[in-house]
C-alpha cells in the first residue's frame, strides 16, 4: 500500500464517519442549546432536563435514519474489501 492509497482511504474513512455521525450530533447541540436558552430564561436548572430531550431527539434522528447510515456504512464497507481484494 502507498502513501496515497493510505491518506484516500483515510479521507474516505473520515467523510463517511461525518457523514453519518453529523446529523446525530448537530441534532444534540441545536436541542442542547435549545434547552440550556430555555433554562436560562426560566432559571430552572434541573439536570434532568437537559438530558431527556436530546436523548428523545438523538433516538428519533437516529430511527429516522438509520437506513440512510446503514446503507452508507455498507458502501463503505463495500468499497474497503473491493479495494483490499485487488491487492
Amino acid at each position: 500500500m502507498t502513501k496515497d492509497m493510505a491518506s484516500y482511504l483515510l479521507q474516505e474513512l473520515m467523510q463517511t464517519a461525518f457523514s453519518v455521525c453529523g446529523p446525530i450530533l448537530l441534532t444534540a447541540l441545536a436541542v442542547g442549546v435549545v434547552v440550556s436558552i430555555l433554562q436560562v430564561v426560566t432559571q430552572i436548572q434541573e439536570m434532568t432536563l437537559t438530558f431527556v430531550p436530546k436523548m428523545l431527539a438523538v433516538t428519533f434522528v437516529i430511527t429516522l435514519l438509520s437506513n440512510w447510515m446503514l446503507g452508507k456504512l455498507i458502501g463503505f464497507s463495500q468499497h474497503i474489501f473491493s479495494l483490499a481484494a485487488s491487492f
